[in-house]
This record gives C-alpha cells, structure tokens and sequence, in this order.
C-alpha cells in the first residue's frame, strides 16, 4: 500500500506508532519499524543523554527508519530537537506546542518534520512553516486531547492542507483504518493497540486493563484545568472527577496526577495510577506482536477496499494519492 506518506518516510505500511509517554522506548519502535511501520520514540520529559541512549538502542535492533515524537513543553526540548539532528535520525513528530524554532535546524539535517495537530488553523501554520505532513488527532485518543473528534477533524484539515495528513484517534483496527483513508487522511497513527503489543514493557496489570476495557470505560479528566486527558476509569479518575465538579484547585487537582503515568506503565499500579488509552480499548481483546498487529490492519485495510472496487483516490477532491 503506496501512499505519499510511506514514499516520504520509506517505509512499507502507512502505519505509524503514536509517540507515547514511558511506552514509546526503543524496543516497541523497533518493532513497529521492523514490521514495516514507523516506530517513534517518546521523549516526553525525559532529559537528552537519555533519548540520545534510546535512538543508539532502535539503530541497533533496526536498520529501518524510526522517529522521535517531541513533547515541547518539555523542559529539555531545546537539548532533545539537537540531539535528534546530531543522531541523523528521519523523522521527528511534535505534540503540546509549536515546533517552528527547531525547524530549520532539522530540515538542513534532512529530517522528516511532522507535526500533531488538533485544529485546523494549527495545521496551515505548520504548513507554511515547512512541515512535510501532519497527524490530525482527534479527542478519541488517549492521553493528551484536543476538543474535535477525528471523524470531524480530518476531513477539514485535508481540505485545508496541501501536505500529507495522518488520522490519529479511534483506530484499532481495519475498519478504522479504511475510515481514515475516506476522511482523506494517508496513513494513521496508532497509540492504544501497540501497547499491549508483545514487546510493549508496559506492565501486565496496564495491558489486562486495556484487554478487558469496555466501551464506557473512557473518560475525561482536566477539563476544568484547560489540560484534559483520556484514561481508562479507575479509582484516581472518580475522586478527580468528584474534585474537579466540586471545583477544587489546579493544584489540588494536579496531586492526584503527578507521576500518574510512570505509576501505572512501570509499577502496574492501575487503581492510583494514570491508565491512558482512547477510546477504542474497548474494541481490542488480545496481545499480539507489533508484526501481527500491522499485518491484520493491512489484510482487514484492504480487503476493505477491494469490496468497495479496485481504485481509491485519498479524498473527493482527487488532491491525495492512495494505491493499494
């Protein structure tokens, strides 16, 4: 499956692997990239020496093209986008900010710059900035969400955009997948469904969390804050929410998150920790190999598309290329 993306990023499947915080390490983006994905690296807040080890780690297990998903808030950004330029590695995907500062020092070291966006105006402005394409993420994803859903989003940004656009939010399999291409995106990126892949080292008691999440399990938390997050329910996300309707403070508030995330990807604390995942986890129920998992998107993608005819251009408007 040929699309503008894959030929930008050389890789096999338009299929991309969300950059997510303390699950996104070398093992997992190896992987993906190995299984004909891109793989990222998430360096969240994690200071430079340590996502400089983490690229060395993936060169050595692939010779295939990952990324790095950069979180610009992040007190060590500045440090992280240099060390991304010094490692040579092809691609960089961006969250929580604008990345403009750094995109000279990236495009003159021939890196692919790719932006994750959830508006709109945000992805024009990327556009003229110089980005090559840029994930549209809507708020079914987990973790981190903008206010549109990805059934709306899409759309609008590949009308707005000349460059290549990536679904993100409420993938987790074939038809999903396929949705995406008919919104007008190009490739998707996936977040929920790799972490419990195999080589995800997120803790068992994450994983069964995911497994056994029903529909109604997602929920919102932060709106209050201006910092809402998606996570499966548990017993932080109730006394949150309980605060957050009573109207307590921003801090008081950030007391009950603080090392949320860490607490339950590696100490499998499931109940006090913070469980990020979209709201597709309901829709996934087993533990595959990141091989497995991108081999059935593609076989379910695109016996998809072979029901519907033998062609599909990318979006009614015959600006995007799609060639199964």
């Amino acid at each position: 499956m040929k699309t503008r993306i894959t030929e930008c990023l050389g890789i096999e499947y338009p299929i991309i692997q969300g950059g997510m915080a303390w699950v996104a390490e070398h093992n997992l983006a190896a992987a993906v990239s190995e299984a004909g994905g891109l793989g990222l690296i998430g360096a969240a807040n994690a200071p430079a020496e340590w996502v400089r080890g983490e690229i060395r780690k993936v060169k050595e297990m692939t010779k295939k093209p990952f990324g790095v998903n950069v979180m610009l808030l992040s007190p060590y950004a500045a440090e992280v986008a240099k060390v991304i330029a010094e490692e040579g590695v092809k691609v960089v995907t961006t969250g929580a900010g604008n990345p403009e500062k750094y995109l000279s020092m990236w495009k003159e070291a021939g890196i692919k710059v790719i932006p994750v966006v959830a508006s709109v105006a945000l992805a024009k402005r990327m556009e003229r900035s110089g980005a090559d394409a840029v994930v549209a993420e809507g708020c079914e994803s987990g973790g981190h969400i903008g206010e549109l859903t990805t059934m709306t989003l899409v759309p609008q940004v590949a009308d707005a955009v000349e460059i290549p656009v990536i679904g993100a939010g409420g993938v987790g399999d074939g038809r999903g997948m396929a949705a995406m291409f008919m919104l007008g995106a190009e490739a998707v990126q996936i977040g929920t469904r790799f972490v419990v892949a195999h080589e995800s080292i997120v803790h068992e008691n994450y994983k069964k969390k995911i497994l056994s999440a029903k529909d109604i399990d997602s929920v919102v938390t932060g709106r209050a804050t201006g910092h809402p997050v998606r996570t499966v329910r548990n017993k932080v996300t109730r006394e949150y929410l309980k605060l957050e309707k009573e109207g307590a403070s921003f801090e008081e508030l950030e007391s009950l998150t603080i090392g949320g995330l860490r607490k339950a990807v590696i100490d499998g604390d499931v109940d006090r920790g913070s469980v990020m995942a979209g709201q597709i986890a309901g829709l996934i129920h087993k533990e595959q190999s990141c091989r497995e998992i991108i081999e059935e998107l593609m076989t379910e993608t695109t016996a998809l598309f072979a029901g519907m005819g033998n062609s599909y251009g990318g979006s009614l408007s015959g600006k995007k290329s799609f060639e199964g």
